[in-house]
C-alpha cells in the first residue's frame, strides 16, 4: 500500500502535468500501464486515480477567488521575488485570511484551495519558480490537512 506521502506526490505530479499541459503524468501510468506497475501502487488500481484527484484539487483552486496581486502579505511578496521557502507560510496565512472571509469553509479545505490557486498563479506568472515539491511539502507538512484527508478515507475520497 502506498503511503500518504507517495499518494500526495502522485496527485501533485498529475496536477502539475495538467497545469503545464503535459500529455500524461508519470503517476497516471499506475492506472493505465499494462506492463510492470510502479512500486506498491497495484492496490490502488480501482480507487486511487491521481488524475481524477488532481482534477478535484484544481476545482478547489478554481473556487478560490483571492486576487494574489492585490493581497498584502509579506510571505507572498517574498514568494513572488523567488524566496520559495516562504511558500508554506504564504499558503497558511492566505488560507486563514480566505477562511475568515468565507466562514463556511473548513481550514483544511481553504488551505488546499489557496495552495492550488497560488501554484496555478505562480505557474502562469513565473513558471520557473514553482515546482511540485513545494506543494507536496506544504500538504505533507501540515498535520491538519493530512488528518482531514485521511478522515475522509484518503485522497480518493476527497471532495472538491
Amino acid at each position: 500500500m502506498a503511503t500518504f506521502e507517495e499518494q500526495t506526490a502522485c496527485v501533485v505530479e498529475a496536477l502539475f502535468s495538467d497545469l503545464l499541459g503535459e500529455d500524461e503524468s508519470e503517476c497516471r501510468s499506475l492506472e493505465t500501464d499494462s506492463g510492470e506497475p510502479m512500486r506498491s501502487a497495484v492496490k490502488y488500481r480501482t480507487t486511487f486515480d491521481p488524475t481524477v484527484i488532481a482534477s478535484r484539487l484544481r476545482l478547489m483552486g478554481d473556487r478560490c477567488n483571492m486576487d494574489f496581486e492585490r493581497v498584502s502579505s509579506e510571505a507572498l511578496a517574498e514568494v513572488f521575488t523567488g524566496k520559495v521557502e516562504k511558500f508554506a507560510a504564504a499558503v497558511d496565512s492566505l488560507s486563514k485570511r480566505w477562511r475568515d472571509q468565507n466562514p463556511e469553509l473548513v481550514y483544511e479545505s481553504a488551505f488546499l484551495s489557496v495552495a492550488v490557486k497560488l501554484v496555478m498563479h505562480i505557474a502562469k506568472k513565473v513558471p520557473a519558480l514553482v515546482h511540485p515539491t513545494q506543494l507536496i511539502e506544504v500538504i505533507n507538512g501540515n498535520p491538519r490537512v493530512r488528518n482531514y484527508i485521511e478522515a475522509q478515507g484518503g485522497w480518493e475520497n476527497l471532495d472538491s
